[in-house]
């Protein structure tokens, strides 16, 4: 594999998603040993000819010999495709160009909220990407109906639970985002969505763990105890992930509490109805 050599990535280093990603081009051989560094170390001479507020919302690629800079989805295009030319001749095709700097941006502007961790404040450079309301609503439709479209199916699979409806499943993913901002009125609307946007994700997530059981179903009819203890177990998983964002996000510790209550008053509504 082919080596882009003096190139290096500015990553947000709070951000696992940029970390793991990075790490990959190093150990794949994209980049070499010195291919990224934390957007939070740049020196005082980088800081003259890079676009910190670019660099903070599109991953930076620095040319160390002429100090040029390229930016987002330009960055990954130039390293994965200095390795696999075909990738590149592919991006540069109009139509694929486009939808690439689309999901780029989606991903990039969600990132604190698909994979938060906590910031470390003693760096001076917070590599914070824009809070961007198109991107952000986006993203909680998109887990908001991937996650209804999962849950219609297992519910199906549970047979004490009434015949569940795409209707229902989205009323519940719904009355979770206003139950819970119901208990965050005194905090600014970022502050609400963000929590959204992580409360999503937990749903997102739960849903995910739930389809194997759902695909593998189709061709092995399983047991009733495998499908309510796999769901037992995402429940936990999901409980805890809530507990674990709740906290890096720095919001009163209840809204777990109330995340739970709003799941037993769910379940009493569906077996009532």
């Amino acid at each position: 594999m082919k080596t882009l050599e003096n190139q290096t990535l500015l990553y947000d280093e709070d951000c696992p998603l940029c970390g793991l990603y990075t790490t990959g081009f190093i150990k794949s051989g994209m980049l070499d040993q010195n291919g990224r560094k934390s957007y939070c170390q740049l020196s005082l001479e980088e800081q003259n000819f890079i676009d910190l507020k670019r660099a903070s919302n599109e991953i930076a690629l620095v040319n160390n010999e002429t100090q040029t800079v390229t930016y987002g989805i330009d960055s990954l295009i130039k390293v994965i495709g200095f390795s696999f030319p075909l990738i590149e001749k592919i991006t540069a095709i109009k139509p694929v160009y486009y939808i690439l700097t689309k999901l780029y941006s989606f991903v990039s502007y969600n990132r604190k909220i698909i994979i938060p961790a906590n910031a470390k404040d003693e760096n001076k450079f917070q590599c914070t990407p824009d809070f961007n309301y198109k991107y952000r609503f986006l993203y909680i439709g998109f887990a908001l109906t991937i996650t209804t479209f999962i849950l219609f199916g297992y519910s199906n699979l549970i047979p004490n639970l009434p015949k569940a409806s795409i209707a229902r499943e989205i009323i519940l993913a719904f009355g979770q985002i206003i139950f819970q901002s119901l208990f965050l009125l005194k905090f600014d609307k970022k502050t609400i969505l963000n929590y959204t946007g992580n409360l999503m994700t937990v749903s997102l997530m739960g849903s995910l763990i739930l389809s194997p059981i759902l695909i593998l179903n189709q061709f092995i009819p399983l047991p009733e105890k495998i499908i309510l203890g796999w769901f037992g177990v995402t429940i936990f998983i999901m409980c805890t992930e809530h507990f674990r964002r709740v906290k890096i996000l720095k919001l009163p510790f209840y809204l777990s509490y109330t995340w739970i209550l709003y799941r037993i008053i769910a379940l009493q509504l569906i077996l009532i109805l």
